[in-house]
């Protein structure tokens, strides 16, 4: 719907800081793209207060909003503690596929331990979060650490029982993600249910038609331009691309909850499961990409 302003953490650079006009750029030149913007994205009437500037960036008001997410701070600290703890135990459920396994980790906390067919996913998953980090987005994500299957080793002994009875390859890399309690399923905006469940393609919203909208419905569109803008960089075809792929067998799939995103409880969305992305995602590009 709009790109992401900037914010308050971190430090990093967001979507209005890499798009920001050139300094050298003339009045002239930046009145003359305002226009064009205009006439492509109507504006709401000057006394009606838009979410969206200069018909492309959400407002910093609006951003202000946004949940904050998986804090810099805190991910940094989880990572510490995920690293230097043993795994205490695994259990079946909870985190995906059959080959993945829910841990509990010696300092109390949980995490999901995910095991892929191939290199390519973790790899994939690795990446992703990266990724993020460096468009600015990276608190959507749960923390993710990598780790080395050493039965032998010290972060693994406590669980060598369970690790013969996993299947998983000595010396293989698997991620940790950091465990989020009490998460709930989210279902694509309502336009874009109704467009595709009409066989249209989905279109972007103006700022007019984003005026009026309740705030919480506006703070969740912020995160699904992030989402959108993601998934489209890391070729990311299992989540809203798999429900658009699959409107061919269930007309009614948009209004179904959307694969690997979830809604803490404070509002704020959370991307997860990334293994699709940028490796293994843009090795199938040709049959995905016309999706995104």
């Amino acid at each position: 719907p709009a790109a992401r302003g900037e914010s308050g953490g971190g430090g990093q650079k967001t979507f209005r800081t890499l798009l920001a006009v050139p300094a050298a750029t003339t009045d002239r030149e930046e009145r003359d793209g305002e226009e064009r913007l205009a006439v492509t994205h109507p504006q709401p009437p000057a006394d009606t207060a838009s979410p969206v500037e200069r018909g492309i960036f959400w407002s910093r008001e609006l951003e202000e909003q946004v949940p904050p997410g998986f804090a810099a701070e805190e991910a940094a600290a989880w990572l510490s503690a995920a690293r230097a703890a043993r795994v205490a135990s695994l259990e079946r459920g909870g985190c995906g596929r059959s080959s993945n396994r829910l841990a509990r980790l010696s300092d109390g906390s949980r995490a999901c331990v995910r095991y892929g067919i191939n290199p390519e996913q973790i790899q994939g998953e690795a990446l992703s979060y990266h990724l993020a980090g460096v468009l600015g987005m990276q608190e959507r994500l749960p923390p993710m650490a990598l780790a080395l299957v050493e039965a032998r080793g010290r972060q693994w002994e406590p669980v060598r029982e369970e690790l013969r009875g996993s299947h998983w390859a000595e010396g293989a890399v698997v991620s940790l993600t950091r465990w989020v309690d009490n998460l709930t399923a989210v279902v694509a905006p309502a336009p874009w249910g109704a467009e595709a469940s009409a066989g249209r393609r989905l279109q972007p919203l103006s700022a007019g038609e984003l005026v009026g909208l309740p705030p919480s419905q506006l703070v969740e569109l912020v995160q699904w331009s992030d989402l959108i803008l993601f998934d489209y960089l890391t070729a990311n075809f299992d989540r809203l691309v798999s429900n658009l792929f699959s409107l061919q067998w269930d007309p009614r799939v948009m209004r179904r909850a959307t694969s690997n995103l979830l809604r803490a409880p404070d509002g704020g969305l959370v991307f997860m499961d990334n293994e699709a992305g940028l490796v293994h995602g843009y090795r199938l590009l040709a049959m995905w990409d016309p999706y995104n």
